[in-house]
């Protein structure tokens, strides 16, 4: 097998700010593997916080040698391979083991959901995110998630503003809403408060409420919340599922974060094991890692993969979506398209 890969930078379609950051564009690394005539995409999106840049990437590349690996492949050697070259990075890892994904649909002839026994069937309803920002700008963002028959938010919190955010929502629409405080809440108790009020507000779940590092604070919410909270920064990769139990309800699961689909596909059997929520989440992505994760969505409670919808300049079309969900193809692969 051989591999390619170039980096660009996806142009977000507005401002991106959360609890601690904000951001107009996400680099990314797109990796294609070839093998008897087929080619397999993959995505790196290395947001700013993760640590991961073109020249950590290119560097991992570069010492990568998949010629020791033959289809069907044995996607945990892999990963255990990619692990000992160097620790962390995940979102490079998970560019090679999507790509990998891709090509052995292809090699097989099969869409790459049939590899996780996926009923598309099952495909939960998306969420568009809308950051935070000024009352104007909320509603400009509201605005273009409905023009796209969105049937769920999700909405950053985590700051001063957090109920004005809510409150301006409310004057556009009452479609359902999912909240995301990235950790910005420093108080249980007031952060309870919030999780009752935004009950009230059609809020159907929380992520992160509190910093990842105050268990105590995280697990207190949520023995007394109306509303399921979800481990987000808390959860990373395979060893982080069990210790969510007693935490947190649930977890969100990023392609970015688990080093692609094998492990994310060991963290929902982990997860649902310990009797955990799953909502099946982004960064911020062109079709290629949305795919990929609507591959594992229909095994999921909630997704949250809206990647598409964000950008300015996604390189492939914007996947099937009708009635806020994403449809599967059943096309070889991911499904992957270039644009009309």
């Amino acid at each position: 097998m051989k591999i390619s890969y170039n980096s660009f930078n996806l142009l977000l379609k507005f401002p991106f700010t959360i609890a601690k950051f904000s951001r107009t564009s996400t680099p990314i690394m797109l990796v294609e593997v070839f093998h008897e005539g087929y080619t397999g995409i993959g995505e790196a999106s290395m947001v700013p916080y993760m640590g991961e840049n073109e020249e950590t990437a290119s560097s991992f590349l570069s010492k990568l040698d998949l010629s020791k690996f033959i289809f069907p492949f044995d996607f945990a050697a892999i990963h255990q391979y990619m692990d000992d070259i160097t620790p962390g990075m995940p979102a490079i890892k998970a560019a090679v083991d999507i790509a990998l994904y891709d090509l052995a649909g292809k090699l097989a002839q099969k869409p790459c959901y049939t590899f996780f026994d996926t009923w598309p069937q099952h495909m939960p309803a998306t969420t568009y995110t809308i950051g935070i920002d000024e009352p104007e700008m909320i509603i400009k963002k509201v605005e273009d998630a409905l023009q796209y028959d969105f049937k769920l938010l999700k909405v950053k919190l985590g700051r001063e503003n957090d109920k004005q955010i809510i409150q301006t929502i409310r004057n556009i629409t009452h479609l359902p809403l999912y909240v995301d405080a990235n950790q910005g809440w420093t108080d249980k108790k007031e952060g309870l408060e919030m999780a009752f009020w935004l009950k009230e507000q059609g809020v159907v779940l929380i992520e992160q409420p509190m910093p990842k590092d105050n268990i105590d604070g995280n697990a207190w919410i949520t023995s007394h919340s109306p509303i399921p909270i979800i481990g987000d920064e808390a959860i990373q990769r395979l060893a982080d599922v069990a210790k969510a139990k007693g935490v947190y309800h649930g977890i969100n699961i990023k392609l970015m974060k688990s080093a692609g689909l094998y492990e994310a596909y060991e963290m929902i059997k982990i997860a649902r094991a310990n009797d955990l929520k799953i909502l099946m989440g982004c960064m911020s992505e062109t079709s290629v890692a949305t795919l990929a994760g609507a591959a594992l969505a229909p095994l999921c409670d909630w997704a949250d993969l809206d990647g598409p919808f964000m950008t300015t300049n996604n390189p492939f079309k914007t996947p099937d979506f009708l009635n806020g969900k994403y449809i599967l193809s059943d096309e070889p692969g991911l499904g992957l398209k270039n644009p009309d």
